[in-house]
């Protein structure tokens, strides 16, 4: 369920329609740029077979505190309907067995960001996260599994270098640990799962008001209660093309395995971000929850600050 929320708020709608490469203008240490802002998420994932995840989130970055400094806070909650899945559960059989429940996930996420001096930033995230499925067997309702997680600490780095207006160079790294829990007719189990990611990406301006942004993705995984462990490369494409004087904003890419899409509009101190994605985390949940789904991810800010950066920067469009 985290790959249709949370994942895709740690890197921001801009990014995921840029092609998800969080290490570039998704960057926690880019948070400073963004102070005095209130933010309003919404994201839905819908499968073509009727599974639907949809999450909302709420966002405030402070102002700009000593040395520039910012610090951003979003509460976030996801939820499902009755989705319908096959997996494996120690007491239902050696095979993946058909299954429907629904689930909840809640985070909190905080990340806090500073300019360092010669084009260098950096950023960090701290977040605790919680999560819980019901399901049921479909051919025996009376059988039920039940997943859970419990958070563990977990955190993520950032950092980026801007030699010049028209370059952009970032590096951002993830560490999310958790206790799972599953229980069924044969009794708990339980097992620490760790996911670790590196980001690495580049954006060029190639033309007035152009972006190119490239970068490539290393995903580790290792989960105890289900004896796995993987690691998987995959890269990030991206083009984005500011009109109307920086009031609209035209993006799309490849996030790993899924095409994306997206559009910013800017009036005043208002600004509607939107990203599409198709069979958004592929990647990463495979074919669990169907075959092909399409997502919507949209972002509303407001800027409630009354002026600029005090060193006179501008905001990052």
């Amino acid at each position: 369920m985290r790959e249709f929320a949370s994942g895709q708020i740690k890197k921001g709608v801009r990014s995921i329609g840029f092609g998800g490469d969080g290490a570039t203008w998704g960057n926690y240490s880019l948070v400073w740029k963004d102070n005095d802002t209130v933010v309003v998420d919404y994201g839905d994932t819908g499968y073509t077979d009727g599974n639907n995840f949809q999450f909302t989130a709420l966002g405030m970055t402070s102002p700009s505190l000593s040395h520039h400094i910012a610090i951003y806070a979003i509460v976030m909650y996801e939820a499902s309907n009755n989705v319908r899945y096959s997996a494996k559960s120690q007491g239902l059989g050696p095979n993946p067995v058909a299954l429907a429940g629904s689930g909840s996930d809640q985070a909190l996420f905080s990340k806090i960001a500073m300019p360092l001096g010669k084009d260098f930033s950096v950023g960090i995230l701290l977040s605790h996260e919680t999560s819980r499925f019901d399901a049921n067997v479909e051919s025996n309702p009376q059988q039920t599994v039940r997943y859970e997680t419990f958070w563990r600490p977990s955190a993520g780095i950032g950092a980026t270098w801007q030699p010049c207006k028209t370059m952009l160079f970032g590096f951002r790294g993830l560490l999310n640990s958790d206790l799972e829990r599953r229980t069924d007719v044969a009794g708990m189990k339980e097992g620490n799962s760790r996911t670790t990611e590196f980001r690495l990406g580049a954006s060029l301006a190639p033309w007035k008001g152009a972006l190119v942004d490239t970068g490539l993705t290393r995903l580790e995984r290792r989960n105890d209660l289900t004896a796995t462990h993987s690691v998987v490369f995959h890269p990030n494409l991206g083009f984005e093309q500011t009109l109307l004087d920086k009031h609209l904003a035209l993006r799309a890419g490849q996030d790993e395995t899924s095409p994306t899409a997206g559009f910013s509009f800017k009036f005043n101190r208002c600004k509607l971000d939107t990203a599409y994605v198709h069979n958004m985390a592929r990647s990463r949940v495979g074919n669990l929850f169907g075959t092909s789904s399409n997502s919507i991810v949209m972002t509303f800010t407001i800027d409630y600050g009354s002026r600029h950066h005090q060193d006179g920067t501008a905001r990052r469009e």
